[in-house]
């Protein structure tokens, strides 16, 4: 079963305005000398995290999750045309990306607001004696973490708020950026406290703890944290830590790992779940506000209009958005990779073969559907429902697979070719495909890894921040209109409109 993520009623001064400071009103404030005197308010805040983050990654249109893998060359923005949801076609294709974009924009701001809320809570239960206060605070310190991380990996270097405004002014905003090597120090310090108040995933069972994240969780991202600073040694004993946890395996059956049969299982480290139960119709749907269910699988489905006869799938019908390229499909098919890739996506002859059809041309479709969170109808409400606004899917944020090629990586970079080819053959393994040569080592071996992880995570939002770290965007992208100033997308303009610390200097180079 999925935990439901109830909304937790708090409004925080908020680190990111959306009008003028003269316009804010300063209602709802959390009245946090008294809130944090309770576990069970405690406990409220810190499900407040989980719900700003569903929020964050299931937004119609500005989802952090869409937003993350747009920029990578396994995926088309898809949609109707060129000119369908704008904001999402000029990152896909890297050009005229506007300072002012709105998905950018909201997935920044929302990251803040999470920010702000962990803040609170570090701030206030630091000064408590409760019983879940170690917990507490690690919770929140390990959601800073990932907020900060994320934040610093798509903008580089970014205003580092340890607290929050106490009073809604210029002045009080006002915040420079710091370098990212500054934002990695507060990073590392918040997953170690994290890692020392976690509890292991084997004890967080059941509807009211199976979404949380465990110490397991923790120590996979310190680690994941090292490798992107290129702290290879400093990563491994990180990795090995998870790896070495019976808690944490892979799910055997590669076409389960994004299924809901899969939710919340053995592979899962930080999921986002989402619900079916709703009941949204097109009279109640909280457009762009928080909905309990995944609107984006909706958004990411084939499409319909005449497009797309999905007879014998199992899937209904979307609005065409993230369509696989067709250098995913081809990367799949010269692998030899049958079982993943059916897991992954449909190539328009497999479609033909099962039944359905193609009419017409999609816009950004390269011959291929997504079945990687896909439109699953058993992943919606029933018929006689609308189905398009109630889809449970979850999205696997942070899973062991990538533990397993990031420990790979690990290796190889110290010299440990062994090792690391015993972590990249148990996902080839899962897979169905044989294991490297026992000889493949060095800079080879690395390029084994590379595309490893392009098939494993394709779609999952990885694979462009990869390629920039690694060097390699400007030669697996340079066809797509990459250059280097996408490495990092823009700071929102209302950012530093509001930000009285910030010049237009400060905006990142070439927007």
């Amino acid at each position: 079963m999925k935990k439901i993520i109830n909304i937790i009623g708090i409004l925080l001064l908020s680190t990111s305005c959306n009008s003028e400071f003269t316009e804010v009103e300063p209602i709802g404030v959390l009245e946090s000398d008294t809130f944090f005197d309770t576990e069970t308010n405690t406990e409220k805040a810190l499900i407040g995290l989980y719900d700003m983050m569903q929020f964050n990654n299931g937004v119609d249109w500005s989802s952090a999750f869409f937003l993350k893998l747009l920029p990578g060359d396994e995926a088309n923005a898809g949609g109707g045309s060129d000119a369908d949801q704008k904001q999402l076609q000029e990152v896909d294709d890297y050009v005229n990306i506007s300072v002012s974009n709105p998905t950018i924009e909201s997935v920044w701001n929302k990251y803040y607001r999470t920010i702000a809320l962990a803040n609170t809570i570090i701030i206030e239960v630091e000064k408590r004696n409760l019983n879940n206060k170690t917990f507490a605070l690690a919770e929140a310190k390990f959601m800073r973490a990932w907020c900060y991380f994320e934040l610093t990996t798509m903008w580089g270097a970014v205003p580092l708020r340890l607290e929050n405004p106490k009073e809604i002014s210029p002045e009080a905003f006002a915040k420079p950026k710091s370098s990212r090597a500054e934002i990695y120090v507060q990073i590392e310090s918040d997953l170690t406290d994290a890692i020392n108040g976690l509890p292991d995933k084997s004890t967080l069972t059941g509807i009211n703890n199976n979404f949380r994240v465990s110490k397991g969780t923790a120590q996979a991202l310190l680690g994941k944290v090292l490798v992107f600073q290129e702290r290879y040694n400093e990563a491994i004993p990180y990795f090995e830590a998870v790896i070495s946890n019976p808690a944490h395996d892979l799910e055997p059956n590669v076409s389960e790992v994004w299924r809901a049969s899969s939710e919340f299982g053995i592979e899962s480290l930080f999921e986002i779940g989402y619900i079916s139960t709703s009941a949204n119709d097109w009279n109640n749907f909280n457009w762009g506000g928080r909905t309990e269910n995944n609107i984006h699988v909706q958004l990411m489905g084939p499409r319909g209009d005449g497009y797309f006869d999905l007879t014998g799938t199992g899937l209904i019908n979307g609005w065409g958005f993230n369509l696989p390229s067709a250098k995913i499909i081809s990367a799949f098919e010269t692998a030899g990779d049958i079982n993943r890739k059916a897991a992954t996506l449909m190539t328009e002859a497999e479609l033909n073969a099962v039944g359905g059809s193609l009419t017409g041309l999609p816009w950004d479709y390269e011959g291929a559907i997504r079945t990687k969170y896909a439109t699953r109808a058993e992943e919606t409400s029933p018929d006689g429902t609308v189905r398009e606004l109630n889809y449970g899917t979850n999205w696997r944020l942070f899973r062991m697979a990538e533990v397993l090629l990031l420990a790979s990586e690990a290796y190889n970079k110290v010299g440990l070719d062994e090792n690391a080819r015993t972590e990249l053959n148990k996902i080839r393994q899962r897979a169905g495909l044989s294991d490297v040569s026992s000889t493949l080592s060095g800079t080879n071996l690395f390029d084994a890894i590379v595309n490893e992880k392009f098939l494993e995570l394709s779609f999952e939002g990885q694979r462009f921040w990869d390629l920039v770290r690694w060097g390699r965007a400007s030669v697996e992208l340079s066809t797509y209109g990459y250059t280097s100033k996408n490495d990092l997308f823009p700071i929102p303009a209302s950012e530093i409109a509001k930000n009285i610390a910030l010049q237009p200097s400060d905006q990142n180079p070439g927007y």
